[in-house]
């Protein structure tokens, strides 16, 4: 009887004991407070990481818009705005007669153009005189007409560089784009403004020919009158 309750204790014992040792063990592998910490510190360094590549790409687009801003133009109209004025400026320096220069303009008006005529001037020289400031006038409206044609072609093709110009400025990606677009529009501005002025000088110019000439005619008729009566006598008693 005693041995059979000695067996029992034992078993009972050895149970107890082999239900406390796992249970001990647990305890000891898994740690919740440094499970948590690890599971902080992991986030701290994912938010770090998401942080630099949020650092990185901001950069990145940073460094894109800088390349926008520099990109420029693929085209350039200032060539062909150079050419239209430079063809306009040869056929105002095509002028025949009274040129456009300031020197030249004052010694071919005092030689074709004189207030007076001496007395017994010829009438081969008032002819002379006469047909070049004819054909004087005449050359400064066939310039006027040219100019005109210049300028009214320009102006169409100013119409499709102006287009051009426009889409470009609209289609901008950079400040660079936009500032070059900018300045071929005032560029575009400026040559039509030149287009107008050079064309009211010729108008003006062949205009104050013709006025120059009417008035010349006037003194010519004079110095004409006074070459035929001469001096007044047409008969001298002996």
């Amino acid at each position: 009887m005693k041995h059979r309750l000695a067996t029992v204790l034992l078993a009972s014992a050895l149970g107890a004991f082999s239900v406390i040792v796992p249970t001990k063990a647990q305890w000891a592998v898994f740690d919740a407070q440094v499970y948590a910490e690890n599971v902080l510190e992991a986030a701290r360094a994912l938010q770090q990481i998401n942080n630099q590549i949020q650092q990185l790409q901001n950069e990145a687009q940073m460094l894109t818009n800088m390349g926008k801003n520099l990109t420029s133009l693929n085209s350039s109209q200032l060539g062909t705005m150079v050419s239209a004025l430079t063809q306009i400026s040869s056929l105002m320096n095509q002028g025949q007669g009274i040129a456009f220069n300031v020197s030249g303009t004052t010694a071919a008006f005092a030689k074709t153009y004189p207030q007076t005529y001496a007395s017994g001037t010829t009438s081969g020289t008032l002819e002379a005189d006469a047909l070049k400031r004819w054909q004087d006038a005449m050359a400064a409206f066939q310039q006027t007409l040219q100019v005109q044609a210049q300028v009214a072609q320009n102006v169409q093709a100013d119409s499709a560089t102006l287009s051009t110009l426009v889409n470009e400025s609209q289609g901008a990606i950079g400040n660079l784009q936009v500032i070059q677009a900018g300045n071929q529009l005032l560029a575009l501005s400026t040559k039509q403004q030149l287009q107008i002025q050079n064309l009211m000088a010729a108008q003006y110019r062949a205009t104050a020919l013709e006025q120059a000439r009417n008035a010349e005619a006037e003194e010519e008729g004079h110095a004409a009158f006074q070459s035929f009566i001469g001096t007044g006598k047409a008969y001298t008693p002996h």
